[in-house]
């Protein structure tokens, strides 16, 4: 069975060439003065989606990436790997996009593509860290996801992922069509870029795609909720109640101790 895979990948700055001008004065990177590489996380993914494409002949690997324009270097190395075409989401529009709003726009213009069997991303962006982007695409997409991947076999319909635990691996399997983000597989690293693969891509072709392209979709309104940032509406805040003074129990007998847990579950506090 062939598939229809898409790549999540991001451009990030390089953090291993950090220098005096890395930080702007408001604390945010400085982008500008550091050079752009494609997510590493993300090459993991990029790897497992080229592995399925192996395993399972006719099936093509897209990558999707949002950002401005020179992103599209991070799609060309992936067409140079064996991707076989990548869309470019970029509009003065998307700038300054946070995580809910960076998956808004995403989710949207997956569903633009059109027909997927697996979405693969890496676990999270280095210059981020939050790991939010992926399982907030599949909440909107409204379909399921597992993270942490080590391994994935697909036979049909069915997805086993090899999930990866803080003290071993779990199994788990989900019917397509599905998200998955990776982690670095320790046995096979990411494939390097060929000579062949860097001829072969010119022939491939890379989308872009622009705030109007995406207005008409029916995931969501975009404009409605601001691409810069999530929205500011605050509909309930509080303050947590200050906690009390605690007790010191001395020498008490079981029975005290009893009688304080049964009280502490009364009130909720275990």
């Amino acid at each position: 069975m062939s598939l229809k895979i898409v790549v999540l990948a991001k451009q990030v700055p390089d953090t291993r060439n950090v220098g005096k001008d890395a930080m702007k004065a408001d604390g945010t990177i400085n982008r500008a003065a550091l050079p752009a590489i494609f997510n590493p996380e993300d090459l993991n993914a990029l790897e497992q989606a080229l592995r399925l494409k192996d395993a399972h002949p006719g099936s093509t690997v897209t990558i999707l990436t949002m950002g401005p324009g020179r992103a599209a270097d991070i799609i060309r190395e992936g067409l140079f790997r064996g991707a076989d075409n990548g869309y470019l989401l970029t509009d003065r529009a998307f700038a300054g996009a946070d995580t809910l709003a960076t998956s808004y726009a995403l989710a949207t213009a997956i569903r633009k593509i059109g027909e997927y069997d697996i979405i693969i991303g890496g676990r999270q962006a280095i210059d981020g860290d939050t790991a939010q982007v992926g399982s907030q695409i599949a909440e909107k997409l409204d379909i399921p996801q597992i993270s942490y991947a080590a391994d994935v076999k697909v036979e049909g319909k069915k997805v086993t992922v090899k999930r990866m635990l803080e003290d071993g691996y779990m199994k788990i399997k989900v019917q397509t069509p599905c998200l998955i983000t990776c982690i670095k597989d320790n046995e096979t690293a990411p494939r390097y870029m060929t000579l062949n693969g860097i001829n072969d891509c010119y022939s491939r072709p890379l989308t872009v795609l622009d705030f109007e392209a995406l207005k008409d979709e029916p995931l969501i309104e975009l404009d409605t909720i601001g691409l810069k940032g999530s929205p500011t509406n605050i509909f309930k805040s509080f303050t947590p109640p200050q906690k009390g003074a605690g007790t010191i129990l001395e020498g008490a007998d079981k029975s005290t101790a009893a009688d304080l847990a049964d009280r502490l579950l009364q009130k909720h506090v275990i």
